[in-house]
């Protein structure tokens, strides 16, 4: 896995958590909550285009054409494969996934490569929003069955402790390997992770989750036509003569 894999991973997370993020705008817990929701949401799609234009420069771009048609080659986490259905899901995966997420964004930025370092800097402060909303209804209360789940994804996602991710962390382009952004997640969220198994023998290093699956067809065609709506040409533009 290079460089590019890991930084396409945090850029398709980050649109699927931003449009997760989308669909509560109008159904949390309080009128605050909404908008809320509905801003980091917008956050965290801007942050996925930063990510997905920084994978030219690194000099490789995994993205194949099976982008357009499969929605198993995006790689993104079963977390967010369907819609969530309980408020505790949307805080499990604030305050734990959005802070991993930022984790090695952290880790991308004082590593050694000068494209991460300048593009993404900013989004550690944007972040910072994030990470206080999380926390802060994390400590409200919430249901063990997400919380267990997103700490279980977030293991998985900084992977395993003699893999890609630690490579790159001792070739100097990450700050930390999957060790280090375990105990920085601990720390910041101020809570231990619960005891969890992995089988990393079932591991994808690719899209870096446990199990099998795919976002449902219907927020995969909702992607579809954010691409459409990106790259087709403006109606305003002038005609040439």
């Amino acid at each position: 896995m290079s460089l590019s894999d890991l930084v396409l991973s945090i850029a398709d997370n980050k649109q699927m958590l931003g449009l997760r993020y989308a669909e509560w705008a109008t159904r949390a817990p309080s009128l605050e909550a909404d908008i809320a929701a509905a801003a980091m949401g917008l956050d965290d799609l801007g942050h996925s285009r930063v990510l997905y234009g920084c994978l030219e420069p690194l000099g490789e771009d995994p993205r194949g054409p099976d982008r357009e048609t499969d929605p198993g080659s995006l790689r993104s986490l079963p977390y967010f494969d369907e819609p969530w259905t309980e408020w505790g899901q949307f805080v499990a995966a604030n305050s734990i996934l959005d802070t991993a997420f930022t984790t090695v964004i952290e880790a991308c930025v004082a590593g050694s490569v000068e494209v991460l370092q300048h593009r993404l800097r900013k989004m550690l402060m944007e972040e910072r929003y994030h990470f206080l909303h999380g926390r802060s209804w994390l400590r409200s209360g919430i249901d063990a069955k997400p919380l267990r789940r997103a700490w279980q994804e977030a293991i998985e996602w900084f992977g395993p402790g003699d893999g890609e991710t630690a490579q790159l962390h001792r070739d100097g382009k990450l700050s930390m390997g999957p060790k280090e952004l375990l105990a920085r997640l601990e720390e910041r969220v101020e809570m231990k992770a619960p005891e969890v198994k992995v089988e990393w023998n079932h591991w994808d290093p690719a899209r870096r989750r446990g199990r099998p699956g795919a976002i449902d067809e219907r927020t995969f065609a909702m992607l579809r036509g954010l691409e459409e709506k990106k790259f087709a040409p403006s109606a305003a533009q002038p005609k040439e003569a």
